[in-house]
């Protein structure tokens, strides 16, 4: 029997960190980043309609997407937040339906829907959300100051820039309240993997 597992996290939470976990202990992983990047690669039309509504600005001199350029934009601005998540939410969905498809058809035992925003997308009690495609969900969790600290180290970003990112999703803390399972990844890797072990576990006996 295939069990799908919602995964989310938010900006700093070391979200990839346990998707390669849950990978390396045999589970399918399907990232709707990684997807998200494929279809925004020059020539696709993903991309093709990024530029249309957003300009040459967000293309790099690569002739490729400019995302720290696109970041710029869209972070300080929700309505284009909205614009950019129009025009990629459906292509990235049926994307990402098609591989689970074709993951459930290799009897899997564990695939994991790796969603950054999947309690955006899918609020809890929403119709959306009662007709998901996963079995249960786990929040990748760690506490806000952590969340800055490690944006800030790996962005290379300054605070305000953090926060404001960080701002930009739900709360981890509203996040914890909906999710089925929680990895606290605010400690050691060792500490990480250990609660990874758990959820594996658990998710068979379910």
């Amino acid at each position: 029997m295939t069990t799908v597992l919602g995964l989310t996290g938010g900006i700093g939470s070391g979200k990839s960190t346990v998707s390669r976990l849950l990978a390396d202990r045999g589970a399918v992983v399907i990232d709707a980043d990684a997807i998200v990047h494929e279809l925004q690669r020059a020539g696709e039309p993903v991309f093709e309609a990024i530029v249309e509504h957003f300009g040459d600005e967000v293309v790099g001199p690569d002739g490729e997407l400019d995302r720290p350029a696109l970041g710029t934009l869209v972070f300080d601005d929700a309505e284009a937040r909205a614009r950019l998540g129009r025009l990629t939410h459906g292509p990235v969905g049926l994307e990402m339906a098609r591989r689970l498809e074709a993951a459930r058809s290799t009897e899997a035992a564990l695939i994991v829907l790796d969603i950054p925003l999947l309690f955006e997308g899918r609020p809890v009690g929403s119709d959306a959300a009662r007709n998901a495609p996963y079995d249960s969900t786990a929040l990748v969790w760690v506490p806000a100051a952590v969340q800055v600290e490690r944006t800030v180290a790996r962005d290379a970003c300054s605070v305000e820039d953090a926060n404001r990112r960080i701002d930009a999703q739900l709360p981890l803390d509203d996040k914890r309240e909906w999710a089925d399972f929680v990895i606290d990844n605010s400690g050691s890797l060792e500490h990480t993997a250990q609660q990874v072990d758990r959820l594996v576990e658990a998710l068979a006996r379910s």
